[in-house]
């Protein structure tokens, strides 16, 4: 018999997919479900999950992506991928697990497989405008798959932390910009922040800027030469109080920080990573710039976008995201019916 109070949530890799598995941990550790995570050793998933509290079993499988490996790279994942399917197949019999819930990445893999060839419910949440090659593979067996961008999708909804919609206020006027490379930096956005760090200057817009651990000490040393304060950082773990004090952004648009930004009501520049899978980042940004709710760099100048009517394009991102989104979606996946 299957129990009714114990879910799997699975995948990860990078800070997108595992803020959305985090969003997941937490609703159903809240309602009062025991959650058991399943990740692998690589990327972050373990630095994330090891110890968290919500979590009542984590496993770490031995996998990694498939993508850009030569032959015998492919060889040797698939290899591992099916010993880990195998595992997690085992994992799903001895907790007596009826939903799986995937969220992308190359380590939502073995308990995606082994939840369809175990019979039991798969739910999906697809972050990305451009669906990943695992969740193109694996939605065809899905109950359901869940994202911001499908029209089909029953919630039509990006799942945030609570925390960003507290900190959500409506921006008037352009008195601090953010410039958000992630943990790692960006150097595109890094030397774009120091030439337009003069321009900002002159108009009297502080900046706010997470350089990144590797690009620091170089963006320290230029903002010096440019005669610059700047409350410049590589890492900082509360992000958000930072994110609040801006009025405007200039960023990557990886799907969990774009809808964060959303969510604070902060519009942004973004500048998308050429290299992302699918160019999906490109396809982000783009949902929101045809809805002339944000900007892309080389397609907008930036005297004008610091003209922008800021108070209406706020007000608008606010309205456009559910603080309620993941709380809709457990609905779904428990089967409790809206009264």
């Amino acid at each position: 018999m299957q129990n009714k109070k114990t879910v799997i949530v699975t995948g990860g890799g990078t800070g997108g997919h595992l803020s959305v598995a985090k969003t997941f941990i937490d609703e159903f550790y809240k309602r009062g479900y025991q959650v058991i995570f399943i990740g692998s050793l690589k990327g972050a998933d373990k630095k994330w999950f090891e110890n968290d509290k919500h979590i009542y079993k984590s496993f770490f499988m031995d996998t990694y992506g498939v993508v850009n490996q030569n032959t015998f790279g492919k060889i040797k994942s698939l290899y591992k991928i099916i010993k880990a399917v195998v595992k997690s197949i085992n994992i799903i019999k001895k907790y007596k697990i009826g939903k799986v819930i995937s969220v992308g990445g190359f380590s939502a893999a073995p308990a995606s497989f082994a939840a369809i060839s175990s019979g039991v419910d798969f739910y999906i949440h697809e972050q990305n405008s451009v669906m990943g090659k695992l969740n193109k593979t694996t939605s065809k067996m899905a109950k359901e798959v869940f994202s911001s961008y499908l029209e089909s999708s029953k919630v039509k909804d990006y799942p945030i932390s609570q925390n960003f919609f507290d900190c959500a206020k409506v921006r008037k006027e352009i008195k601090t910009i953010i410039f958000l490379g992630g943990s790692q930096g960006a150097k595109e956005i890094n030397d774009f922040a120091l030439k337009i760090a003069p321009l900002l200057q002159k108009k009297d817009i502080n900046i706010i800027h997470q350089s990144g651990s590797s690009d620091y000490e170089r963006v320290k040393d230029e903002y010096k030469k440019l005669n610059i304060e700047a409350d410049l950082f590589d890492f900082d773990s509360d992000i958000i109080s930072k994110m609040t004090q801006a009025d405007f952004a200039v960023s990557r648009s990886g799907a969990s920080t774009l809808w964060e930004l959303v969510a604070l009501g902060l519009p942004a520049l973004f500048i998308p990573y050429p290299y992302a899978a699918a160019n999906h980042q490109y396809f982000n940004a783009k949902y929101l710039v045809d809805n002339n709710l944000a900007f892309l760099k080389d397609e907008n100048n930036l005297e004008e976008i610091l003209d922008i009517n800021l108070e209406d394009r706020s007000k608008k991102l606010i309205d456009l995201i559910n603080p309620n989104s993941v709380s809709s979606m457990v609905d779904i996946i428990l089967n409790i019916q809206n009264k």
